[in-house]
């Protein structure tokens, strides 16, 4: 099943290289001051169905993944983002598309003032990427052309570090897509056959090992035979349960608007009550995507983490 998705799916865009399908292009809106130093050849072959680079909090000194990079466009843009001190790495199966990238980096990098993008020939399902290397993948538009989306979910979860993160920008559909649908090779290739209901990809997502999946846009992106196909944004974030997690006097709040809520580890918060919890939890539930639903209390009685010290404070976590 791979190995045929594959073949099809890699004359679809070896082609779709060569001669732009305006019928693959969403209404996807860049900022100029994100896409002013990519060439406007490589921005009239934009196929995403998103802007993963802008949802997904990527920092300067990042090293950065996407994967289905195809000309490159969003790479080119991380590039701008991590800045001379971080990395980014497109990985492609297509040779066509992979040409046009490596043909504008120069471009790119001579515009920005440094080259720090890196393209690589590779399938989703064996990533050409070292274990725990990556701080963000990235994906637009691309996994629901893999005929083994779970073992590139896994994929994922290996190359990210701890508290690493994906933002991938996909086509989900409404309904189980038919038989006759997942047959149609053109289709295939419009990211409509290969298409996973919503619920299915979250749950994948999860199965890998991801927190806090969290959908961030969706819009409608076609109607195909009386089924509709949404566009999502999703991120997911990796977080290693440490052996050494104990019970040491810490809480958290869970600050609302819900009257209570069920983390992914079967935990229970319900709106304004305390709720003790272990160091792993404490400082999951402190960091993105929690963060700003949570108050997570100390030992002593402090929020935790550290802060500026305020009226004369020593700024040992309570401000």
């Amino acid at each position: 099943m791979v190995e045929k998705v594959r073949t099809s799916v890699e004359s679809f865009y070896s082609d779709a290289a060569k001669n732009p399908q305006a019928e693959l292009c969403c209404p996807v809106t860049r900022k100029d001051v994100d896409t002013s130093h990519i060439p406007d050849d490589i921005l009239g072959i934009s196929y995403g169905c998103g802007s993963p680079v802008s949802e997904a909090g990527v920092k300067p000194g990042d090293t950065v993944l996407d994967l289905g990079s195809g000309v490159g466009i969003d790479c080119f843009i991380a590039s701008r983002v991590v800045g001379s001190s971080g990395s980014v790495i497109g990985v492609d199966m297509t040779d066509d598309m992979l040409k046009r990238a490596v043909d504008a980096k120069e471009s790119v990098g001579e515009k920005l003032g440094y080259a720090n993008v890196d393209f690589r020939k590779g399938f989703l399902e064996e990533v050409p990427v070292d274990d725990e290397t990556v701080d963000v993948v990235l994906s637009n538009c691309v996994i629901n052309l893999s005929g083994d989306k779970e073992k590139v979910f896994g994929e994922i979860y290996r190359v990210l570090k701890d508290r690493g993160s994906f933002t991938i920008a996909d086509i989900v559909s409404e309904k189980d897509v038919p038989q006759e649908m997942q047959d149609d090779k053109t289709l295939w290739g419009e990211c409509i056959s290969g298409a996973l209901k919503e619920k299915e990809f979250t749950r994948l997502a999860r199965g890998a090992g991801f927190y806090g999946i969290n959908v961030t846009s969706r819009y409608l992106y076609r109607e195909v035979k009386g089924l509709r196909f949404d566009s999502i944004t999703i991120s997911g974030y990796k977080y290693v349960k440490k052996p050494e997690c104990a019970f040491v006097g810490q809480y958290a709040i869970y600050n609302g608007p819900m009257t209570s809520v069920r983390d992914d580890d079967g935990h229970d918060y319900p709106a304004g009550m305390p709720v003790e919890v272990c160091t792993d939890t404490a400082e999951k539930l402190s960091s993105d995507p929690y963060r700003a639903s949570f108050t997570v209390i100390d030992a002593t009685g402090d929020l935790a983490g550290s802060c500026d010290p305020v009226d004369g404070g020593s700024g040992s976590g309570c401000c």
